[in-house]
């Protein structure tokens, strides 16, 4: 119900890149010096935090619009159904994010529990990354709770701006604090750390990593809009029925009526 031409087309693609992007990384790119084989989960690692990094950024980008919309305090039809469709963009963004963000918490602690012997440390980036994780399920549950669709929105896109702070502090905790966990591999500014088939096997990754969650969402968005129309036609249902009712009354007094 949610497929289409246009996404066809693109899920075809994703599935290519994948399939592409696992000969680079298990065979044609070599592995470390150091780290042997194991750096070969740098290629999904590293492009899953930086998809959930976009997919956050975007869902702050609507939320901040959302807000900026409902500054009236009647809005048009034309401007609930533009919130309306906001409100999804950053529900389905936000649901990339948590995802590849477990994708990566995953992967991560593999990686960590080869080069440091343990799955898990109480570092500056596992713990920032952790936390981010659960602030943006918080987010989600939030999103579920029973309530008015504008205010629910309106509700959701503050706390959806208040989580992103978090993403700078993800982002530098290598540069701000001593910790574990090694300097990116790529920054801006900075001598990339990695050169050859291994750069150039993670460039094609993040490309690969990024159709793919293009393709995840462009479904999730229209999986929440089918949830929209459903939650719309059972509220117009129970609203006729309570219009039959009050017309004629409830069943059981027509048949009290009857009896008597």
């Amino acid at each position: 119900m949610t497929g289409s031409v246009a996404t066809r087309v693109l899920g075809v693609i994703a599935v290519a890149a994948a399939a592409v992007m696992a000969l680079l990384a298990l065979w044609i790119s070599p592995p470390d010096v150091v780290q042997g084989d194991a750096v070969r989960l740098m290629y999904v690692h590293v492009p899953s935090i930086w998809v959930a990094y976009a997919s956050f950024v975007v869902t702050a980008a609507a939320s901040a619009r959302l807000l900026w919309r409902s500054r009236a305090a009647s809005p048009s039809s034309g401007s609930a159904t533009a919130m309306r469709r906001l409100d999804r963009i950053a529900g389905a963004a936000a649901e990339l994010g948590v995802l590849f963000t477990a994708l990566t918490l995953l992967t991560g602690s593999l990686w960590g529990n080869v080069t440091w012997g343990t799955y898990w440390q109480w570092d500056a980036r596992l713990t920032t990354t952790v936390l981010l994780f659960v602030t943006y399920l918080g987010y989600l549950a939030l999103r579920r709770l029973p309530s008015e669709p504008r205010m629910r929105a309106r509700r959701a896109a503050v706390m959806a701006l208040i989580a992103t702070v978090n993403l700078p502090i993800v982002h530098f905790s290598v540069d701000w604090w001593r910790t574990l966990h090694q300097e990116p591999s790529l920054s801006v500014g900075r001598r990339p750390e990695i050169t050859g088939e291994m750069l150039w096997t993670l460039m094609y990754s993040w490309a690969a990593v990024t159709v793919i969650a293009l393709w995840l969402g462009v479904h999730r968005f229209r999986v929440l809009r089918l949830e929209e129309l459903a939650e719309e036609e059972a509220i117009a249902h129970l609203l006729e029925e309570r219009r039959v009712e009050q017309a004629v009354g409830p069943p059981t007094t027509i048949r009290q009526a009857r009896d008597d």
